[in-house]
């Protein structure tokens, strides 16, 4: 989560949203450089004296204002065209995590263990222990170990939905009858919220998406405490 009144976005928990949000500042720098270029050559044409209306053409100007802005272009599109890439690859996955979206509530399954799956729904505000986070927490939390790519396979039972979790920069849609795939590594461990974002019916806000990332023995303990049960 982020701080309070900070204007950036949530802080990263993957590699890939660290480079999302560096695509972001670096697409937000460009955007400034154009609007005080802009602005201040506005300026200037308004007070200059060189300013004449009866000039019909200036083909150096013509061509500086085609160049320019295909340059441009070019340095935004390069990037986010690395970043796509990155986004849609999955190399080695250590693990799978399948995530089906139902009204209103998510199922978890551990492919790589047997028998272990759950269902996650959101805790009433009247049930939230103190500190919790209203409208995002839920009794059964995904929990992911840290270091390790995994993979998750996301689909639906019943209508549209979209798991989310902006922290670690994924986001696919679960649509039935297919599945989407994406993958991720956490960097290290904590908390991280998302929610549905297809509306998906009534209870589209009632659906959110607690994402748990711990060590890697850690994760061993709890997946034995779960398939002992």
């Amino acid at each position: 989560m982020t701080s309070w009144g900070s204007l950036g976005l949530v802080e990263a928990g993957s590699p890939l949203m660290e480079q999302l949000i560096f695509f972001h500042d670096y697409a937000m720098c460009i955007m400034l450089m154009i609007i005080f270029f802009v602005g201040v050559a506005g300026v200037f044409m308004i007070k200059s004296s060189f300013t004449d209306r009866y000039v019909l053409e200036e083909n150096m100007v013509e061509v500086i204002w085609t160049i320019v802005p295909v340059f441009i272009l070019i340095c935004l599109a390069l990037p986010s065209l690395r970043l796509l890439y990155l986004l849609d690859e999955s190399s080695s996955p250590s693990l799978t995590l399948k995530v089906i979206g139902h009204q209103w509530y998510w199922s978890y399954e551990y492919s790589d263990f047997k028998d272990l799956e759950f269902d996650s729904y959101m805790i009433p505000t009247e049930e939230l222990d103190m500190g919790g986070y209203r409208l995002l927490e839920v009794d059964h939390r995904a929990v992911l170990p840290v270091g390790v790519e995994v993979r998750v396979l996301v689909s639906a039972a019943d209508v549209l939905h979209s798991w989310t979790v902006p922290g670690l920069g994924v986001k696919a849609d679960a649509v039935p009858g297919r599945l989407n795939q994406l993958s991720f590594v956490i960097m290290r461990s904590g908390v991280w919220y998302g929610q549905c974002s297809e509306i998906c019916g009534a209870n589209h806000s009632f659906m959110p998406i607690v994402v748990e990332g711990v060590s890697c023995d850690s994760f061993m303990n709890w997946v034995g405490s779960l398939v002992s049960v």
